[in-house]
This record gives C-alpha cells, structure tokens and sequence, in this order.
C-alpha cells in the first residue's frame, strides 16, 4: 500500500459500484462481499488482484479471512428491496435484508470509518425508524458521531435521475472535517448524449434523432430486484416515463438498434421505440463502458440496476479521505 492511502472493505458490493468508487477516490480495495455468484465473477474479471468473497454476509466468519481484519473504511449498499415500496417495505422482516449482518460486522472491523447506503425512504419513513436505531445504537458503540444526507447522482455528472441515501460515521475528531460532496460544476450529460454512439453503432441512421430528442437525464433505473422476475425498467408508471423519452422499458434488448430499425412512436412503443442494453444501463449508472458484466440478461441487468454509481461514490470517499487526513 502507498504512503498515505486508506483501505476499505466493501460489502454487499453487487456489480462493484460503490467499491469501484472509493478506488477512483484513492482507497485500496482490501476486500468485498456479496451473497450472488455472477457478481463475485463480475468484481473478480475486472480487478483480479482484489479479495473476492462470494457469501451470505449474514453466515460469513470474518475470522476465516484476514483481510476483514481490520479496514479503514467499511462501506456497504444495503439490499434496497427490504425498503422499498415494490419490497413490500418488510425492512429486517425481509430475509434479503442484511443490516444486522453489517452492524455486526463493523463491531469486528472496527473500521476507522462506517458508510452506509440505501434508497432515500430508509432515512426518511418513519416506519423505519427502528431500523436507524439500530445504526445509531452501533455507532454509539463504536464511539463515533454520524451523519445522514440523501445524494443526487445528477449532481455529479451521472445522466441519471437518481438519490441515494448515505450514512456516514466517524471519530468526532475526523467528523470536524468531514463534509458532504458538492455538485460539480456544469451541465449534467442528457440521456441522448450518452448513450448517441452507443444507439448508432449498429448503423441506425436515426440515432442522431432519437438522441435530440432525449434531451434530458435518464429516469431512474429500476427493476431488476432478485425474485422480481425478468429484466425491464420497471413497472407500468416507470415504463410510460421511459417512454415520453424515447425508450420502450418492458425488456432490455440484447443489440442496439439495427440499420433497418426505424424510431416511430406513434405505433406500439415495442416496436416503435428503442430498448436499452445492459451495456447502455451501464453508461447510464456512470459505469466506463471497460467494466464488463458477467451472467446472463437478466442477472448483468440485475447487477447493474441495483448499484451505486462510481462517479457518486468516488465525489463521497474523497471527503472522506479529506476528513481521515486532518
């Protein structure tokens, strides 16, 4: 490790976003968890030289591996369908849910910092206020102070209508100096800019229409939950959003669009409108089209539906980085 460089241990790491991340922010990834095989294989093909632990948080003994010794940062995506509407919003009743598992772990870690992320509604549904009780009890007994704050990923440069809740705990003395990311500067990428390369390298000739016209940040990407079924955008208010933007969302395509394909809204949208690919979703989550997603359709769009985007992470671990030097 180089002088000066913090490690983190990410878990429930899914598809690697938030782990990628904190690697783009200067973090060295010690080691990451997650329950999925396909996404063990996804993490292990693109950074081979990192720890991969394919396990149910919820049974694994960190004992048994030696980089979950100890971590500077412990970092974790809770499991969002526990929490969420399309869930059933069955919190720790939900056997998917893993925060007891976390909590649990970070007593063993006793990492310098603890970073918690999840959809906005686990910090603001009062429902879930027991669920916060249990974080804050946990921090308390690591003699930390947390914080809370709800990120929007078009802040930072992801062309993405999407907010992720964070709860970040440290030492007081680090807490002084810690502060949230702030929005970069410029325009946030349309969803049209994104994706025009990608929708006209099958040689349709009106991508550059199409492109115009999605002239704003992609919907939130949705769908995908594990036991959810296949891989579309979601449900039929989600869908007809995708669908005033020129994407038709009831299933992810396999190809882009072909030289005979031909943009008609006015006909059914399944065959009037484009489809995205896993690969676009990827662009669309802030992924560098050079992180390549292992499993079949409906496990890749799984993967990558459920993720944190990198550019969102990485804006967050440099304060935190920023706040573990003072």
């Amino acid at each position: 490790m180089g002088e000066g460089r913090f490690t983190a241990v990410e878990l429930c790491s899914g598809v690697g976003g938030q782990a990628l991340g904190l690697e783009r922010a200067g973090f060295e990834m010690t080691a990451v968890v997650d329950i999925d095989e396909d996404s063990c294989r996804t993490v292990s093909n693109n950074r081979p030289d990192w720890y991969v632990i394919h396990a149910d948080l919820k049974h694994l003994d960190p004992q048994d591996h030696p980089p979950l010794d100890h971590a500077d940062v412990l970092s974790c995506g809770l499991p969002r369908s526990p929490y969420s509407i399309a869930g059933k919003q069955l919190a720790t009743n939900d056997s998917r849910d893993t925060l007891q598992a976390v909590l649990d772990m970070a007593s063993f870690v006793r990492p310098r910092v603890l970073v918690l992320e999840n959809i906005p509604t686990f910090l603001r549904a009062s429902k879930f206020e027991a669920q916060r009780l249990k974080v804050r009890e946990a921090v308390e007994d690591l003699g930390y102070e947390m914080v809370s704050t709800v990120l929007d990923a078009t802040d930072f440069a992801v062309p993405q209508h999407r907010s992720h809740a964070f709860i970040v705990a440290m030492p007081s003395e680090n807490m002084a100096h810690f502060e949230w990311p702030t929005p970069e500067p410029g325009p946030c990428p349309t969803l049209g800019e994104t994706l025009l390369t990608s929708m006209g390298s099958g040689g349709w000739s009106g991508a550059t229409e199409w492109a115009e016209r999605a002239c704003e940040p992609a919907p939130l990407i949705m769908g995908g939950a594990t036991g959810r079924g296949g891989a579309d955008l979601g449900a039929s208010r989600a869908k007809a959003i995708w669908a005033r933007w020129g994407v038709y969302g009831g299933s992810i395509a396999d190809a882009v669009p072909g030289a005979d394909f031909r943009l008609d809204p006015e006909v059914a949208p399944r065959f009037g409108l484009p489809r995205l690919t896993v690969a676009q979703v990827a662009l669309l989550q802030g992924f560098e089209s050079s992180w390549q997603i292992t499993g079949r359709k409906t496990s890749a769009y799984r993967q990558i539906s459920q993720t944190t985007p990198p550019p969102v992470a990485a804006a967050l671990g440099r304060r935190i980085a920023a706040a573990l030097r003072r």
